[in-house]
């Protein structure tokens, strides 16, 4: 396979050394967004799908959503759901509001990612708008509604491992931004 190495050339193990490093490298690099797009396409992990045109028809088929706002501790902000969960029809887009407010007297920065579980409904799980991935910037004391729009595509209901599920939580975490 390496027979090149077996001549016992330096400048052929230094050039094999050398591009196994870059290549390793270049690796690295792209593994996050090569993961993300493998997420956004698979619903691996709980990831949602983003949607630009919400039109599918709803069914009388309910599912309670829940909401979940999780802070790391180094943000000096509130962060709440207005609702703990909101029954919606399948198919039917829905909107929900989470809170922030910086608590501090300084502006602050905060990003948010989120999730949905069980992870098998996060492909299932469509956001029309979110405000997650986006630099969020509150002056002190200021206090921000943060909307986010969804469906659950009807599909969920024909996937065997999902077909039964009543409940699925969308689970929000905010951290500091330098």
């Amino acid at each position: 396979m390496f027979s090149f190495l077996r001549r016992g050339s330096k400048n052929s193990i230094v050039f094999f050394l050398i591009s196994l490093v870059i290549l390793m490298l270049c690796l690295a690099y792209a593994s996050v967004p090569l993961y993300s797009i493998f997420c956004k396409a698979t619903g691996y992990g709980g990831t949602t799908r983003k949607v630009t045109n919400a039109t599918i028809s709803a069914t009388d088929q309910k599912i309670r959503v829940h909401f979940n706002a999780d802070i790391m501790p180094d943000l000096p902000w509130e962060f709440n759901s207005e609702t703990n969960y909101l029954d919606t029809n399948i198919g039917e887009q829905s909107l929900a509001f989470y809170y922030a407010r910086n608590l501090s007297d300084q502006p602050s920065f905060g990003m948010a990612v989120y999730n949905v579980t069980p992870f098998k409904a996060g492909k299932y799980f469509n956001k029309v708008a979110c405000f997650c991935f986006e630099e969020q910037m509150l002056l002190p004391k200021q206090k921000a509604a943060m909307p986010v729009s969804f469906y659950i595509d009807p599909e969920i209901m024909l996937d065997d491992s999902t077909k039964d599920l009543s409940e699925i939580t969308l689970s929000y975490t905010l951290f500091k931004l330098k």
